[in-house]
């Protein structure tokens, strides 16, 4: 294990926020997380891949570090390959790994930045793919009771880009690791226009899942601007479900907003296309910026504080709501300290 007294956590965070932390741990094995200081989330924070972060505030106690490693096949058996990931391997790694071996399903969730602990936690998507349809189970150590714990796919509650870990019981589980279903027969997911564009129309008895990734790849990389080049999170806006009531609302008021059938009476609406109408793109807030590539993301340009970006997103939000009645949800966490009030 791991101490550091007073780190910066820009490195940490693909926002690039330099915030900093009384302490950090970085813990390398389950054997490690039983020697833990207890965590107390009115100080500390947990912390992956720091994709699906912002860091609003300094850290006033102890960031814990997740960087337990492991890939592990555990089974073949039926045309499927059940695989455990360590909560600290980075899920792009692990997808390549994966996609070597000859295993697929998981293609469509390539370069999706941060570590494979997030995953669950975010129920991460794209392409039409999310991590609940090939999930199997997620192992954690629950901070409350100092038990493990083992959770199937239904006993993580997921949801569009949510699940138990995030909303439900926030700060209660650091998750461990996680295991998938993969196929070891190649099964086409094509549930994208954009992706169906990208691969020329091929049908899938011409196609690999390394092909499919690759386009994913490309997409993204398109669309996204890198990390490691401009401080960014990905997609910053959930896209709304609403009531296809709803929906009808809107809909007759601006007939040219793209929308997709979620279920359940749920309607998803485009939060790009609200945002991109009203002309956000390239806004500013103290050198935090609404990307001109793409209307969802926000970048760190020139060293913007957490604080910063949370305003722009902010004004985002509030110009959003007063036009078209919505109001946009932040797809990474906000991580603000100075809002809990301390103890008398």
């Amino acid at each position: 294990m791991k101490v550091a007294e007073n780190p910066s956590l820009r490195a940490l965070n693909t926002f690039g926020v330099d915030a900093r932390a009384a302490f950090r741990i970085d813990i390398e094995s389950e054997e490690e997380v039983l020697a833990l200081p207890a965590f107390d989330a009115k100080r500390d924070l947990l912390l992956g891949g720091g994709s699906n972060v912002l860091l609003v505030s300094d850290v006033p106690g102890t960031v814990y570090l997740n960087r337990i490693k492991g890939r592990e096949v555990i089974e073949q058996a039926d045309g499927v390959a059940v695989v455990e990931v360590g909560a600290g391997e980075n899920w792009h790694d692990f997808v390549g790994w994966c996609l070597d071996r000859g295993y697929s399903g998981i293609e469509n969730l390539s370069l999706i930045p941060g570590s494979a602990g997030a995953a669950p936690m975010q129920n991460i998507g794209a392409y039409g793919v999310e991590l609940s349809s090939m999930l199997v189970s997620v192992t954690a150590w629950d901070w409350q009771t100092q038990k493990w714990r083992a959770f199937s796919r239904e006993e993580c509650r997921f949801g569009y880009r949510d699940s138990r870990f995030k909303s439900d019981e926030p700060n209660r589980f650091l998750i461990t690791s996680l295991r998938l279903a993969l196929n070891l027969d190649f099964k086409l997911q094509l549930h994208y226009s954009g992706l169906v564009e990208e691969l020329g129309g091929r049908a899938s008895g011409q196609l690999s899942a390394r092909e499919v990734s690759e386009a994913v790849i490309r997409i993204r990389r398109r669309k996204l601007p890198d990390p490691a080049r401009v401080g960014n999170a990905g997609s910053f806006f959930k896209n709304p479900v609403v009531s296809e009531g709803d929906a009808r609302d809107l809909l007759a008021k601006h007939p040219q907003m793209p929308h997709w059938r979620a279920g359940d009476g749920k309607t998803k609406l485009a939060a790009a296309w609200m945002i991109d109408r009203l002309g956000l793109k390239g806004q500013s807030e103290g050198g935090a910026f609404v990307s001109e590539r793409h209307a969802l993301v926000l970048v760190n340009r020139e060293r913007a504080t957490g604080e910063a970006i949370w305003r722009l997103a902010r004004r985002v939000q509030e110009a959003v709501e007063d036009v078209f009645g919505i109001r946009l949800e932040p797809e990474p966490r906000i991580v603000d300290f100075s809002l809990i009030q301390p103890l008398e």
